[in-house]
């Protein structure tokens, strides 16, 4: 059976390092002894080096916890990219997963689906694991969001090697359930469907074997009262956290809910 993936995104939080530190030790003490789930913390840029020795362990996982990034930039022939950090910066941090073209960045800094393409090429080249966000901005009941969502995963694949695949996750969040209420959340039965939908599309690219294997992940208000639905009815095996990472005791539950799931 695979491990359950629970990644947490931090997003622009906290506001210092000594909150950044207090809430890594808290999702490493937590999660030291789970068998069936793996946890990524994905905290800001600046945080990525902070964390004392005695966390990082071996490079920068310990007790089932990994650090992951937010961003990346697509290129690093050139140096001369004010602002950006490149896949050789975040490796040497050890850094393993980065998540890309999450909605906020497609949002408000303008990136799309050809910039999304080629910071996940570069990416998966350099050896790290892709988080690749997808989701519609609302659901209409033509169901054009299906070709959005398609349009989204297929440009942001395009040309992407099949011996690169196993190193790609695709994080299912749809922009109108993003926010820090449950309330938001889509439901398990609809997450199901377009978890088929997304197997479908990425066999259409890779072909059976590879597409088939490609883990998909939800992300959109999860909380605890909503993460055993997902994991157990949504057709996906991990959860992308936002809000509710940066509420100890609520991220705590969320990786022990997932943890009991078999």
């Amino acid at each position: 059976m695979a491990k359950k993936l629970i990644i947490a995104n931090w997003k622009m939080s906290p506001a210092d390092k000594e909150t950044a530190k207090k809430f890594f030790i808290s999702a490493q003490k937590n999660s030291r002894n789970l068998k069936n789930v793996d946890v990524v913390v994905c905290p800001p840029f600046v945080y990525l080096g902070v964390f004392p020795p005695s966390v990082q362990g071996g490079p920068r996982t310990h007790g089932q916890i990994t650090l992951g990034a937010q961003d990346i930039f697509w290129d690093e022939k050139k140096t001369s990219y004010t602002g950006e950090v490149s896949a050789t910066m975040l490796k040497k941090l050890g850094v393993k997963y980065v998540i890309i073209g999450h909605s906020e960045r497609r949002e408000y800094l303008g990136e799309d689906n050809l910039i999304v393409n080629k910071k996940v090429k570069y990416a998966l080249l350099a050896g790290l694991k892709v988080v690749l966000c997808v989701g519609e901005k609302k659901r209409d009941e033509d169901g054009e969001y299906f070709n959005f969502i398609k349009t989204e995963i297929q440009e942001g694949l395009k040309s992407v090697p099949n011996k690169l695949v196993n190193n790609l996750i695709v994080a299912y969040e749809p922009i109108w359930a993003i926010g820090k209420s449950g309330k938001n959340a889509d439901s398990p039965e609809k997450v199901f469907e377009i978890s088929i939908y997304i197997k479908k599309v990425l066999v259409g690219i890779f072909g059976r074997q590879k597409g088939e294997n490609i883990p998909i992940l939800y992300g959109g208000s999860v909380d605890t009262k909503n993460t055993k639905g997902f994991l157990s009815l949504g057709g996906v095996v991990g959860l992308l956290v936002g809000h509710k990472s940066l509420e100890p005791e609520a991220f705590k539950e969320i990786v022990e809910i997932a943890n009991s799931i078999k």
